[in-house]
C-alpha cells in the first residue's frame, strides 16, 4: 500500500490514529508510521488535538487542506472569474470582471496572471505555495493538451497553448477543460460530494452537458462528450442550426432561439437576457416558450438517462434562472420516455452553485490533479530523495 492510499483514508477530514489506520488497512504499525511520516513532511497531514479519556492522549492525525493553495479560473464569453482555494476547495479569495473572450488569449490570460498574483498577495501567500491552476474555457477543449479546438466564439484561441502561456508566469501544473465539464465538477464538489453519477446541463447561448459517471468525468475520445446541443430533435426538423445542420436541439431550445420565438409571438425582447425576465414577470408567451424548451431538452435527456443512468440531473446556465417553467417541461418528457427503473430515484433540479459553479469546478480540477495518487506518490518519492541528499 502506497502513501497515497493512506492519505486517501484521511482525505474525508476525519482525524484518525495510527492504530485505527493500521486496522483499516491491515498494515503493520511501522509501515503505517512510515507512510504517515512522509505525508507529514509534505504538510498534507498534521497532528490533530484529540480528547483524552485518561492516560496518554491519542495521537490523532488529519488532512491539512491549508498545506497548499490552488487557483480556479472560469472564462466565459463575456466574463472572467478567478478564485484562490485551499486543498478542500474552500474559496479563500475571488475576483470577477467583465472580459470578452473574443479579445484573444494574450489579453485574457494576461488578466488571469495578474489576478492570480493579486489573489496570492491578498491572502499573504507566496507563489511557492501555489500547487496548480485549473481553467475552464467556453468552447471545445482537447483535455490532454489544454488547447481549444475550433472554438466558435473564441477567435485567436484555436489550438493556442493555454497551459504553456500560463506556466511562463507560474511553474505549476495547469489543467484546462471546457466550461460545462468544470461546472459539473463544481456542482459535485460544492453540493453533491456523495453523488457519483450526475449530469450537469448548461443551457444558455448553447447547450452542453458535463457527465460524471462512476465518480469520473467522462470526456470521450476527443473531448467532445456531452455535446447535446447538436443532437437531432424532430420538432426542429426544418430549423437550421449555426453548425449548418437541421434540427439541432440548440437551434430550438437555447436562449437565442427562445428569444426569437417570443418575438414572433409579438412580445418585445430586446436581448436574450430578457427571456428569463419575462418568465419571472409571468409573461404567458415567455412561459410557454421556456416550457417547450424544457420538453425539447427532455427528449434528449430521456435518452441520456436510459444510456448513463444518472441519479441527479442539474440544470445550470442562463436559462436555469427560469426555474420551474423549464424544469417542469424537462420532467414531463424524461419521466414519460425514460425507463421506470432509471427514473425511480432520479432527481432533476436547478444548480445550487449557480454562477460560481465554474470557478469552484476549475479549482476542483486543479485539486484533483494535486491530490491524485500519482501526484502524491511522486511528491513522497521526491521528498525522500531530498531528505537523503540524493
Amino acid at each position: 500500500m502506497r502513501a497515497s492510499d493512506v492519505f486517501d483514508l484521511l482525505r474525508d477530514g476525519q482525524p484518525r490514529t495510527r492504530a485505527q489506520l493500521a486496522e483499516l488497512t491491515g498494515l503493520a504499525r511501522s509501515t503505517i508510521s512510515a507512510r504517515l511520516d512522509a505525508l507529514v513532511r509534505l504538510g498534507l497531514v498534521v497532528p490533530f488535538g484529540g480528547v483524552s479519556t485518561g492516560g496518554r492522549p491519542p495521537s490523532l492525525l488529519a488532512f491539512n487542506p491549508g498545506a497548499r493553495v490552488v487557483v480556479g479560473i472560469d472564462l466565459g464569453a463575456t466574463h472572467a472569474s478567478a478564485a484562490l482555494a485551499d486543498l478542500d476547495g474552500q474559496i479563500l479569495a475571488e475576483r470577477t470582471q467583465r472580459l470578452d473572450i473574443a479579445s484573444g488569449p494574450k489579453k485574457v490570460l494576461g488578466w488571469a496572471e495578474r489576478t492570480v498574483r493579486d489573489l496570492l498577495a491578498d491572502q499573504g501567500r507566496s507563489a511557492g505555495e501555489l500547487a496548480a491552476i485549473g481553467i475552464g474555457l467556453p468552447g471545445p477543449v482537447e483535455h490532454s493538451t489544454g488547447r481549444a479546438i475550433n472554438p466558435p466564439i473564441m477567435p485567436g484561441w484555436d489550438r493556442y497553448d493555454v497551459p504553456g502561456h500560463v506556466q511562463r508566469a507560474f511553474d505549476v501544473p495547469v489543467l484546462v477543460d471546457n466550461d460545462v465539464n468544470i461546472m459539473a465538477l463544481g456542482e459535485q464538489h460544492a453540493h453533491l460530494r456523495d453523488v457519483t453519477d450526475l449530469v450537469f446541463i448548461k443551457v444558455g447561448t448553447g447547450i452542453g452537458a458535463g457527465i460524471i459517471s462512476g465518480g469520473t468525468l467522462q470526456r470521450g475520445a476527443q473531448g467532445t462528450a456531452g455535446d447535446l446541443g447538436h443532437i437531432y430533435v424532430p420538432r426542429g426538423a426544418d430549423v437550421t442550426c449555426r453548425c449548418g445542420n437541421l434540427g439541432c436541439l440548440e437551434a430550438i431550445a437555447a436562449v437565442p432561439a427562445l428569444a426569437d420565438a417570443i418575438r414572433a409571438a409579438g412580445v418585445e425582447v430586446a436581448a436574450d437576457a430578457d427571456v428569463v425576465r419575462l418568465v419571472r414577470a409571468g409573461d404567458p408567451e415567455a412561459v410557454k416558450a421556456v416550457r417547450q424548451s424544457g420538453r425539447d431538452l427532455g427528449e434528449v435527456l430521456a435518452a441520456l438517462v436510459n444510456l448513463v443512468n444518472p441519479s441527479v440531473i442539474v440544470i445550470g446556465g442562463a436559462l436555469a434562472a427560469a426555474g420551474e417553467s423549464l424544469i417542469a417541461g424537462i420532467r414531463e418528457i424524461v419521466y414519460l420516455r425514460s425507463l421506470p427503473l432509471a427514473t425511480e430515484h432520479l432527481h432533476i433540479a436547478t444548480s445550487r452553485a449557480g454562477e460560481r459553479a465554474g470557478v469552484i469546478g476549475a479549482a476542483a480540477l486543479a485539486i484533483g490533479h494535486v491530490l491524485s495518487p500519482e501526484s502524491i506518490d511522486r511528491a513522497v518519492e521526491a521528498s525522500a530523495v531530498a531528505a537523503t541528499g540524493g
